[in-house]
């Protein structure tokens, strides 16, 4: 069985409204050439500044969610819809500290315009590399508690954000729990985007024998944060299927997923794991 992949390396507007119409202009284009799934990048609705998360937050359920529902309903495609900034008040938080909390959430929706996954970001971007990026996303941002999966027709299906997948935990969690392929809405920038994006991504798909797919913006040099672009594609023997330049575009990929079964019949690393030893474990 395979999955027919369309992944979008976009500009991000700082107009919100317009990045979402230039979802549906591609959508409408046939430049997907048909895909199963989408998938979108990191903050594609909302310029990368810490300042900028609060003011474009939206809760569950607001705005860009719902067109972004219908866009995917209209389509007939699975929509993992890179990562946005999502508000959660107090009062349906529950929470005691008084104050709104924003989280860099990414959403998947189904081919009905259901949402079938979702994940907030749960390792914060707070960086400060001598001579190249610093960045603190924990100044408006609060991180997420779960790790998880969903489900298509075709495979379950591993969700994470950017700095999440440094983490190997997380990719072999999502791999345990069933996933053969693992979505990564990401923006790397330009300290870390040409020593470790490549790198990271193959690293993670071997780790994990699942295809894994990096979805960045395209890079602005204009904007405060530069985005390193080159979205990729990782097949589970570690071998890129794609990666595109800095520059906006679309590559579309088919993921074998019998190949993730050959891959893991032939080299199980997955199976050879020594549990009497060591254990991974949800808490």
């Amino acid at each position: 069985m395979k999955i027919k992949t369309a992944v979008l390396q976009t500009k991000v507007f700082a107009d919100k409204e317009k990045n979402i119409r230039q979802l549906e202009e591609i959508l409408a284009s046939g430049k997907t050439e048909g895909a199963d799934l989408v998938t979108l990048p990191e903050m594609f609705a909302c310029p990368y500044e810490t300042g900028k998360f609060p003011l474009y937050a939206e809760a569950e359920g607001g705005p860009s969610w719902q067109a972004l529902s219908a866009l995917s309903k209209k389509y007939g495609i699975y929509l993992s819809a890179g990562s946005m900034p999502e508000l959660v008040s107090v009062q349906k938080s529950g929470s005691c500290e008084g104050k709104d909390r924003v989280y860099n959430t990414a959403y998947v929706f189904g081919r009905d315009g259901r949402q079938i996954g979702k994940h907030r970001k749960a390792h914060l971007f707070d960086i400060n590399v001598e001579g190249g990026q610093c960045f603190k996303e924990s100044d408006t941002l609060s991180p997420g508690e779960k790790i998880g999966c969903f489900d298509t027709e075709f495979c379950r299906i591993g969700l994470c954000i950017c700095y999440d997948f440094r983490f190997p935990e997380t990719a072999r969690l999502m791999a345990q729990d069933g996933a053969k392929v693992i979505l990564v809405p990401a923006a790397f920038n330009m300290t870390t985007g040409p020593a470790h994006w490549e790198l990271m991504f193959r690293q993670r798909a071997v780790e994990s024998q699942c295809y894994v797919i990096g979805t960045a913006p395209a890079r602005d040099p204009k904007s405060s944060y530069t985005s390193w672009g080159h979205s990729i594609a990782v097949d589970p023997w570690g071998t890129i299927l794609t990666q595109m330049d800095e520059k906006e575009g679309i590559r579309i990929v088919e993921l074998d997923l019998d190949y993730v079964d050959k891959v893991r019949r032939e080299l199980p690393l997955l199976a050879h794991r020594r549990t009497d030893l060591y254990q991974l474990r949800r808490l």
